[in-house]
């Protein structure tokens, strides 16, 4: 019997189609997918229903053609609520931050029957909040969370379909399970090995969720002046997520603060007893490499060993050194692509016709703020993710009050993520005493 026989995909983002084909052409699972009401979902719905529950994923490079198909959606649920039947394997293809919701959603007895939940886009923390919640109907339940999704996966025309296209995968990802040795994990680590991606396995769920780069890099780049005047401000003048000031928010100050939010999230590793991550060595080999002139390995593989100043001075030079493409053409006047010219977002108005904030740092400030809490209940200072926290809840609380003749979507409203904080925490006691 396969490890994945019978798999409910909670999600009706792109994500949840590449995933419906992956796991289909990979362990022939049966497939349900599930996903909560709203407009945005019913295009989806629609366009499932008038396919014959047919679903397509491409692939823009022929590298990545293990992760291409159709195959037929075998159960649809339009609400949660709906869900019927037995199934040994839940796939959280949401959002992190709606990972409990879901979960409240869904049947008790359905879920009282399940043997793994995995974790597609985790953040620090979420792996607890799974396992809290099922530890009253199910603590035998195994969870796996990866650091981060397998690449980038889109809507093949822009709108919500049943056809997705995934133009980029990632060489290595990690996983963690809550069950030591999992037969599960080392069946993903086959399989996405033989897909091309390298499965690191970590000793816990949290572990693997620590090797997400976004956690180090987005708050300092999103939630600095600069950037979140570019994001709320009224200024047509683009600006980019990973260029020097003052084209972007890249300064000597901003990578301090890089490096001292990296230091406050390793002390709280340290508590959780997680291993702790050499962030300059995990930028360069897991991420974007440069090229070897630019930096000496021994500063790369020492980066942990060196003072402040030192530490700053290369992530300085690892982001001048990313300014542009270091592995592309130049062209005829001798220029290299422009790999730094991400623009930043501005806030807009969506579906619902209200205004809001890009997923980026609107997604962050939910990682950020749990991140805060652990903290908190780690005992460990966190006087830059504090900042960080501040800085973006009073932009959001000035914008209110600067335009109340606005609809604001919630992601106005300054979170507490109490009931996630309260979840994730006491799981985190429970294996604390356990160890």
């Amino acid at each position: 019997m396969s490890d994945f026989n019978r798999v409910l995909i909670c999600g009706t983002g792109p994500v949840s189609i590449q995933m419906a084909v992956f796991m289909k052409k990979q362990w022939n699972s049966r497939i349900g997918i599930a996903g909560r009401i709203s407009a945005r979902s019913e295009h989806f719905y629609n366009a499932l229903s008038s396919n014959h529950q047919f679903v397509r994923a491409d692939v823009q490079n022929e590298l990545h053609q293990v992760m291409e198909g159709e195959n037929k959606v075998d159960e649809l649920f339009q609400s949660y609520e709906a869900v019927t039947g037995m199934w040994d394997t839940i796939v959280l293809t949401v959002t992190a931050d709606a990972y409990g919701q879901v979960l409240q959603r869904l049947d008790a007895e359905l879920l009282r029957h399940v043997s793994c939940i995995l974790l597609m886009s985790p953040t620090l923390g979420s792996g607890s909040l799974v396992q809290s919640y099922m530890a009253a109907m199910n603590p035998a339940a195994e969870m796996i969370s990866f650091s981060t999704y397998l690449g980038d996966t889109r809507w093949a025309d822009s709108t919500p379909s049943n056809q997705v296209l995934t133009t980029a995968v990632k060489k290595k990802l990690y996983v963690g399970s809550t069950i030591p040795a999992s037969d599960r994990v080392s069946s993903l680590c086959e399989h996405f090995t033989r897909s091309g991606v390298q499965l690191k396995r970590m000793e816990s769920p949290i572990a693997a969720e620590s090797r997400n780069i976004s956690l180090y890099v987005h708050p300092p780049l999103f939630m600095n002046d600069f950037s979140l005047h570019r994001i709320f401000g009224e200024s047509d003048i683009p600006a980019y997520v990973y260029k020097l000031f003052p084209e972007g928010p890249i300064t000597s100050t901003l990578i301090q603060e890089m490096l001292s939010q990296w230091k406050e999230i390793m002390n709280i590793l340290s508590s959780l007893q997680v291993e702790p991550l050499n962030l300059l060595k995990f930028m360069i080999d897991d991420n974007y490499p440069i090229r070897s002139e630019s930096l000496a390995r021994e500063d790369i593989e020492h980066f942990l060993e060196l003072d402040d100043i030192h530490q700053q001075y290369l992530l300085y030079i690892r982001y001048t050194c990313l300014l542009i493409d270091p592995f592309s053409k130049p062209d005829k006047d001798g220029k290299y692509f422009d790999f730094s010219a991400v623009p930043i977002r501005k806030t807009f108005i969506n579906k619902q016709g209200e205004w809001d904030i890009p997923r980026m740092p609107k997604e962050d400030y939910y990682r950020l703020k749990i991140i805060q809490g652990i903290a908190r209940h780690t005992n460990n200072a966190s006087p830059t993710i504090d900042r960080f926290v501040e800085r973006y809840e009073n932009m959001i609380q000035e914008i209110a009050l600067q335009h109340p003749e606005r609809i604001l979507s919630n992601a106005f409203e300054v979170q507490t993520f109490s009931e996630d904080l309260k979840q994730i925490c006491s799981s985190l006691s429970a294996v604390s005493l356990s160890s």
